[in-house]
């Protein structure tokens, strides 16, 4: 296994050039910013729906590079009620599902909010409802501790696995995260801010 991002000696004070990703980065506002205007062109109602789309896209998405296939009519469905939306036939949703929706809707409607430990353990406890993952019982709302195997990312095929990432023990986890969220939150005093925070 190649050594993982966090052992490397630079770690998490990475240098790179300004100069070269400056240019890339006021094309991508740019492209934010027309992408924003014609939204704001569009009626309320076919805002909604795009924004209704673009969330379901997102889930189901993000849940099939963890392998998993989701019902999009239900969170379709979930995401509508949610937003008061009038979709028509509303499908009963799984719960474990309105976790999910629960989770994304509070991370895009509240990105103006800090990011904090609590918010993350409270999306995890809303990712996981009955404290399982398929079979097995998991910690839920609480960082890993250091009971049982290291936390790997593996593939390949069974007997031939491959580990292609491993975490950084869990003893690290509080200062580690601590820093994460003080970048993220901008409360690092200086540095390259977080590209993901919105700015006023």
């Amino acid at each position: 296994m190649a050594a993982s991002i966090h052992t490397q000696e630079d770690w998490p004070r990475f240098r790179w050039n300004r100069e070269s990703l400056s240019g890339r980065l006021a094309s991508v506002r740019h492209e934010q910013g027309r992408l924003l205007g014609r939204m704001e062109a569009l009626g309320f109602k076919l805002r909604q729906e795009a924004v209704l789309r673009t969330l379901t896209e997102d889930v189901l998405k993000s849940s099939e590079i963890e392998g998993e296939k989701l019902d999009a009519d239900q969170f379709r469905s979930s995401i509508a009620r949610r937003l008061g939306m009038d979709i028509g036939d509303l499908k009963a949703v799984d719960r474990n599902l309105e976790g999910v929706v629960e989770m994304m809707l509070d991370a895009t409607g509240h990105d103006d909010l800090p990011l904090t430990s609590e918010r993350l353990v409270a999306w995890h406890a809303s990712l996981f409802p009955t404290g399982r993952s398929g079979m097995r019982r998991i910690r839920v709302g609480a960082w890993r501790d250091d009971n049982g195997d290291p936390m790997q990312v593996v593939s390949g095929p069974m007997g031939r696995e491959r580990v292609r990432f491993e975490a950084p023990a869990a003893k690290r986890l509080d200062p580690e995260m601590g820093t994460l969220l003080d970048w993220f939150n901008g409360n690092t005093g200086g540095g390259w801010p977080c590209p993901l925070k919105r700015t006023a």
